[in-house]
């Protein structure tokens, strides 16, 4: 028998040495395993280590983590479309039309979206003095009625200088401070195509291979808790894809429809007026204003008609998005009372401006689905009797437990 052991251990591939497996034996090799035990506390130490090197990452390379959130961002925006598309075609074919598609209109948008409307916005800061003198004059008719009837106690003509002066010089200070931004975007071209390259390729990576990053979460999650894991993952997944996927549709449809209206209407400036308008729809209700404010006033320079029906043409917009378009694209991605959405732009703004404005209704989406799924999972358990019975009293609140799950399922 020792001499058995003593065949079977020399026979054995020692730790740590190649291995040849399959048929393919002479073309690769496999190496066993060797196990390299480490305390709790060293552990510790590796998981701290590898965080305080992320967070050192994040802080030295700020590009490195927008890169990532915002291909991310753009990966769920275009699941919503790979999502239909893949119902007919294969995924991977799916993935590609829509990529193509997002660098036609990537392509359409840097060589005569953005030049025409540099150019109706320069055009607008030109005509800003004579809008100017528009208003002057609009002023003085108002301030001269309003003194004749005593209203105003200042000579009407310092008023006007004053008021004239305040508004153009902050109108036109904005809007040169807009061009002169996007000229300098666009002076660093290479540096902006490299963004939009890296960021449509991390998109791309993760549509690839979203199977492969849903294992990896379901691998860490504890093997009795992995349905549910997956349950809140796709929820995650058709919200916020849901969600993103129609807010740009509501804003190009609405950028679309505002520059078309403004342009039968005869408003100058149609583009740029349109542009605002898509930009401002990422901001649910309040946007809606922000879009008709500066078109109305250009209207007004045309005449109280033209202002008139450009106000009535932004309310219609406003109306069949929210009404029509919004509802059935989005369906129940937010789920969220308008009053509550609306309090989450305000807090949003105040925390983080623009951004955490634009950022609220995604998050508000985000916090519904968790809410629902810790909703229907956390509960209190009965406290068992102290003494004799105590067993069976928990014994009977878990089968109480089990018989109201199983009627909640029947029902």
């Amino acid at each position: 028998m020792g001499d058995i052991a003593e065949v079977r251990r020399a026979a054995r591939p020692a730790r740590g040495a190649p291995r040849t497996v399959g048929p393919d034996a002479d073309d690769h090799l496999a190496f066993e395993r060797t196990p390299i035990p480490i305390t709790a506390r060293t552990r510790t130490v590796l998981a701290v280590a590898a965080v305080l090197a992320l967070a050192w990452l994040v802080w030295a390379a700020p590009s490195v983590p927008r890169l990532v959130v915002t291909g991310a961002a753009l990966a769920l925006v275009l699941s919503f479309p790979v999502r239909l598309l893949a119902r007919v075609v294969p995924r991977g074919v799916a993935i590609a039309l829509v990529v193509v598609g997002l660098l036609l209109l990537t392509l359409l948008t840097l060589v005569v979206l953005i030049p025409l409307g540099i150019v109706q916005l320069t055009d607008l800061v030109r005509a800003l003095p004579g809008y100017a003198e528009q208003a002057d004059a609009a002023l003085r008719r108002g301030a001269d009625a309003l003194s004749e009837r005593g209203f105003v106690s200042e000579e009407p003509d310092r008023l006007i200088a004053d008021a004239r002066a305040e508004i153009l010089s902050r109108a036109q200070g904005v809007a040169t401070g807009v061009v002169a931004r996007v000229v300098n975007a666009l002076a660093g071209t290479l540096g902006l195509v490299i963004q939009l390259f890296g960021v449509v390729l991390v998109a791309v990576y993760l549509l690839a291979d979203i199977g492969r990053f849903k294992g990896i979460v379901l691998g860490v999650a504890p093997p009795s808790f992995k349905d549910d894991v997956a349950e809140l993952w796709g929820e995650l997944e058709r919200s916020l894809s849901r969600y993103l996927g129609g807010l740009l549709v509501s804003m190009a449809a609405q950028g679309v429809a505002a520059a078309v209206a403004l342009w039968l209407l005869g408003v100058p400036y149609p583009l740029l007026l349109g542009l605002w308008m898509a930009a401002t729809a990422v901001l649910p209700y309040v946007g809606a204003f922000l879009g008709a404010i500066p078109a109305v006033a250009v209207a007004l320079f045309v005449s109280p008609t033209a202002a008139a029906l450009t106000a009535v043409a932004y309310l219609v917009i406003n109306q069949v998005d929210g009404n029509l378009l919004t509802p059935r694209i989005q369906g129940e991605a937010v789920r969220v009372h308008p009053l509550l959405v609306f309090l989450g732009v305000v807090a949003g703004g105040e925390i983080g401006g623009l951004l955490g404005a634009a950022l609220a209704a995604p998050t508000m989406a985000i916090l519904r689905v968790l809410v629902d799924f810790f909703g229907d999972r956390l509960y209190v358990p009965r406290p068992a009797a102290v003494g004799r019975g105590g067993a069976a009293a928990l014994g009977a609140g878990r089968l109480e437990r089990d018989a109201d799950a199983a009627g909640d399922g029947v029902a």
